[in-house]
């Protein structure tokens, strides 16, 4: 039913052909879209309200909202004090734009903003401007967007069809305005699989939220499931959006719902937290895949130096090219404590907050920050092309802080990547899809359906590991030669010294110009040649001479320091990643030592890491085809071109 009505708006777009382009048309049709399903809500009540509102001008009171309220049955917490609705406002032609204006602006103050966020008074003057405005508004009132003719549910449904096609038709993404509703299905089942006990109890209270809500689609979906397993259950909705348009409809669909005015927060979330201080029950999550945050990067660098663990980001800040692990702590910082009685969470991540940053990086960090609060539960391998605008491999973490007894310090990967259907016609990059099939059995692993193939549990230190430097021994010879000397002086740090009178008796040191590893007699010799040239130079300058004049020499000493210790060498360091329950030294005394005697760790470079190679854990080993086999096939198709070549000759 909902497609029949998405088409049927849809099809008023044919309308603004010639006088508006292909991206506008989203802009026009869907306030009007909104516009006229508040208008389909509220028409019960409307006789009503506005008797209300001309009762209170007659003996001059103010207009209360709770009056209003009362006249709207309690149902909605919203209202239009204005005369006209949208087929009113029709029947005097003439002068429509002025009665849609006054339509408009009759709404109450809470849900105004819906309207401004789409300036929908400019989008009245230009449809006027182009006779438009009497057509388009005629085709809106003609189709039935009431609750009882469309839910709540199908009107998600609708909005979503129809930004789809905006986009599509403007060359947008529509992926960053909704995600596909097979995947939010699959992350809803996860977070309430563990709860449906305690979710058919009586009086049941939850809230969830999500701080990239877009159209509303995770809340709606989370709404629906919530409300079939207990339909008494008391539901708190909330989230925030930083899409003008997207807000607009999620904030309209939420208030229909009866959810409060102010669930829904227009704004940037990883700069102004328009739910500061609340936690939920559920949280639910798409963040853009791969987006930089140059643009939040000050106030999100403030808030981790300022406050540490008592902001979003105490744990590290990811690489700029790639915020998506902020949204990650966010939404953790939104998860009702185990003291309160817990909470749940799912979020869509790429590949890249995986193993992203080597130990010691802000990736690195923020994965074993997660881990040694054990809040991490499972994480699940999607299908690709799985997304509108995306076809790359995609992740869903599920978070908790209450983690079931058997899940206590464990966590659980799942490879659902091969659990799909082929869509019959793919949708932008969306070519796959989740059926009911799909969801049941990776919801049937996740609660400890065996499947080695598919499901492994790890302890959560598995994923951890510290990096040791390893180093091996500077061995070094030196000597005064016109080609070392000419390299000399192309450093920096030799540039302001005028090493010409040197050269003129570097061919005079036949001593000096052969090789040595004694570096104190080299030295001496050098300094006592810059003091005849008249040449003085500083400790900095003579060391970085001294470098210059040198060669790496396996066959020489070892070079050592000032306190006798072995000088390392910068060309020969590496770094090991040492697993987390390993002794560093038994490992390099078996990995490293045989292979490289001389070698040792420089322990104040240890740094501890974590990542979790997921793809690693689930690669299966194909071998190769048997060559016989492969040149046998080589031969039947060059037989087949042989007997083709030899047809056309004929």
């Amino acid at each position: 039913m909902s497609n029949n009505h998405a088409t049927f708006i849809w099809s008023i777009a044919d309308l603004l052909r010639g006088s508006f382009k292909a991206h506008q048309y989203g802009d026009i049709i869907l306030p009007f879209t909104v516009l006229r399903r508040l208008d389909a809500v509220l028409a019960p009540t409307k006789h009503a309200v506005f008797a209300a509102v001309e009762q209170a001008k007659a003996d001059g009171i103010p207009v209360r909202a709770s009056l209003l309220r009362h006249k709207a049955h309690h149902q909605y917490s919203f209202w239009n004090e204005s005369r006209f609705d949208l087929k009113t406002a029709l029947g005097d032609s003439e002068n429509l734009a002025a009665n849609l204006l006054d339509y408009v602006t009759g709404f109450s103050e809470n849900v105004k903003d819906i309207f401004d966020k789409y300036k929908i008074a400019e989008r009245i003057s230009e449809l006027d401007e182009h006779d438009l405005l009497f057509l388009v508004t005629q085709r809106f009132a003609a189709v039935d967007l009431s609750p009882t003719a469309v839910p709540n549910e199908e009107m998600g449904h609708i909005f979503e069809e129809l930004i789809r096609k905006f986009a599509e038709a403007s060359n947008e993404t529509a992926g960053e305005h909704f995600t596909p509703r097979d995947v939010i299905e699959l992350m809803v089942d996860i977070l309430l699989a563990p709860e449906s006990d305690t979710l058919a109890k009586a009086n049941v209270v939850r809230s969830v939220y999500d701080p990239t809500a877009g159209t509303g689609g995770m809340l709606s979906v989370a709404e629906d499931h919530i409300r079939s397993a207990n339909p008494t259950a008391t539901l708190t909705l909330a989230g925030q959006e930083i899409n003008p348009q997207s807000y607009a409809i999620c904030k309209a669909d939420m208030t229909v719902k009866g959810q409060s005015v102010d669930a829904i927060f227009f704004g940037d979330t990883l700069t102004n937290d328009g739910h500061a201080g609340a936690t939920f029950s559920y949280g639910l999550s798409n963040p853009p895949f791969g987006v930089d945050w140059k643009k939040q990067q000050k106030a999100v660098t403030e808030e981790h130096a300022q406050r540490g663990f008592a902001g979003r980001f105490g744990a590290g800040l990811p690489r700029v090219s790639d915020g998506s692990m902020l949204f990650l702590m966010h939404l953790i910082s939104k998860m009702r404590s185990a003291e309160d009685g817990g909470g749940r969470a799912a979020i869509v991540l790429n590949g890249s907050p995986l193993f992203t940053g080597g130990a010691g990086s802000g990736e690195s960090n923020i994965r074993k920050w997660v881990l040694e609060r054990d809040l991490l539960e499972a994480i699940i391998a999607l299908p690709t092309d799985m997304f509108y605008n995306t076809g790359i491999a995609t992740y869903i973490w599920v978070l908790s802080t209450k983690k079931a007894a058997e899940r206590v310090g464990k966590v659980q990967l799942i490879d659902g990547s091969k659990l799909f259907r082929k869509m019959r016609k793919g949708l932008g990059s969306k070519r796959n899809e989740l059926g009911p099939d799909d969801i049941a059995q990776i919801v049937r692993l996740y609660e400890g359906e065996p499947d080695a193939a598919r499901s492994k549990i790890f302890d959560r230190t598995d994923f951890f590991y510290r990096t040791i430097t390893v180093e091996r021994p500077l061995r070094l010879n030196w000597a005064l030669t016109p080609e070392r000397l000419a390299a000399a002086a192309e450093l920096k740090a030799l540039a302001s010294v005028d090493l010409q009178p040197v050269a003129g008796k570097v061919s005079e040191l036949v001593e000096g110009s052969s090789p040595t590893t004694d570096l104190a007699a080299f030295r001496k010799r050098v300094t006592a040649l810059l003091a005849d040239a008249g040449i003085a130079l500083t400790a900095a300058q003579l060391k970085a001479l001294l470098a210059a004049l040198s060669e790496r020499d396996e066959s020489a000493p070892i070079v050592l320091d000032a306190k006798k210790r072995p000088e390392p060498d910068p060309t020969l360091r590496d770094t090991e990643n040492v697993p987390w329950n390993e002794d560093i030294h038994a490992y390099f005394d078996r990995e490293v030592k045989p292979f490289a005697p001389d070698a040792w760790i420089d322990e104040s470079k240890t740094k501890e890491g974590c990542e979790i190679p997921f793809t690693r854990h689930f690669y299966q080993y194909v071998p190769p085809r048997p060559l016989e086999e492969i040149d046998a096939d080589l031969e039947r198709v060059l037989g087949r071109i042989r007997a083709r070549l030899k047809a056309v000759k004929a």
